[in-house]
């Protein structure tokens, strides 16, 4: 078993100085990183963001969950995750995905393109992040991208930041399986939108499939994955039975598959242990990211269960 990490998902806050105390708390708690995601709402910029939580912490890892391929040319965005991972000394994860939140594109402009042509473009971009960020210099030739020696300056430091891809389909999965350091274990988002579909896409018996179509994929690899999930809902102190009930029918599942959900963490202290080392049991799961308004009621289970 993967020893257990925690990780903070936070979007902003009212100024700088609560920023980055946030961080500095998350630090002090024992979680392992700090992320950000990556959408055109109400949310600070990732990297300047990111650039402040690394500046106001020492050992506090960060990383966006996860940056939009679509958003940004891979050796633009590979300049700059190599420069924070090297004023960072290190400390940077580098989370990619192939982009899902239909608002983001029709806020934009961007094109929203099918997922499979969206899926097809980030595959090539992770080969040319990865020539950049590992090997220094890439040369790619694809459907999507056209990069002839483009030097991956400056050099980030060690090996280059851990990869974090995360998804739903078969088809990521599979490709994180094979290319990631962290594989995010997410449901269902091909809609653009989170829905009921997305609730019935995250039960116990999906994270099933999904588990299998990475162990399938990654072969020998597997064992040196990290396995992560970002929860929706934390209640530390609540009655798991009771929301199960309420929030089954709500998400067009029963409540016994809203009881076992993984994205969902309910019950004391040691309720929510229990649940943790199950699905590490069952499933692997050992990278657990919760949000910023759950940080203080979940900080004994983070003192419990982090690097065990």
């Amino acid at each position: 078993m993967r020893p257990f990490r925690f990780g903070l998902q936070t979007s902003n806050a009212p100024d700088a100085k609560t920023w980055r105390e946030r961080a500095r708390k998350a630090e002090d708690l024992g979680l392992a990183a700090l992320y950000i995601p990556d959408h055109f709402t109400d949310q600070w910029g990732p990297l300047v963001a990111l650039t402040v939580a690394a500046e106001a912490t020492s050992t506090l890892e960060i990383g966006a969950l996860v940056f939009d391929n679509d958003y940004r040319h891979p050796v633009v965005l590979a300049k700059e995750i190599a420069t924070l991972d090297l004023v960072s000394e290190g400390r940077v994860i580098f989370g990619l995905g192939a982009g899902w939140m239909r608002s983001d594109y029709e806020e934009s402009g961007i094109p929203y393109d099918e997922p499979a042509v969206r899926v097809d473009r980030f595959e090539e971009a992770v080969d040319v992040y990865t020539q950049l960020l590992r090997e220094g210099t890439a040369t790619f030739e694809g459907a999507h991208y056209s990069v002839k020696g483009a030097a991956g300056q400056p050099r980030p430091a060690g090996g280059g930041p851990k990869l974090l891809i995360g998804g739903g389909g078969k088809r990521v999965l599979s490709h994180a399986a094979r290319h990631a350091d962290i594989v995010g274990v997410n449901p269902n988002l091909k809609s653009g939108a989170t829905d009921q579909a997305t609730a019935q896409s995250a039960v116990a018996d999906m994270v099933d499939k999904r588990i299998g179509w990475i162990k399938e994929a990654a072969g020998e690899r597997f064992d040196d994955l990290d396995l992560q999930m970002l929860t929706f809902i934390v209640q530390v102190g609540g009655d798991r039975k009771e929301m199960a009930e309420m929030m089954g029918p709500a998400m067009g599942i029963s409540p016994e598959q809203a009881h076992d959900a993984p994205l969902a963490l309910v019950g004391s202290v040691e309720e929510i242990c229990d649940q943790l080392v199950e699905r590490r049991e069952r499933w692997g799961l050992n990278d657990w990211v919760i949000h910023d308004p759950e940080l203080d009621a979940f900080a004994e289970v983070v003192g419990r269960l982090a690097g065990t």
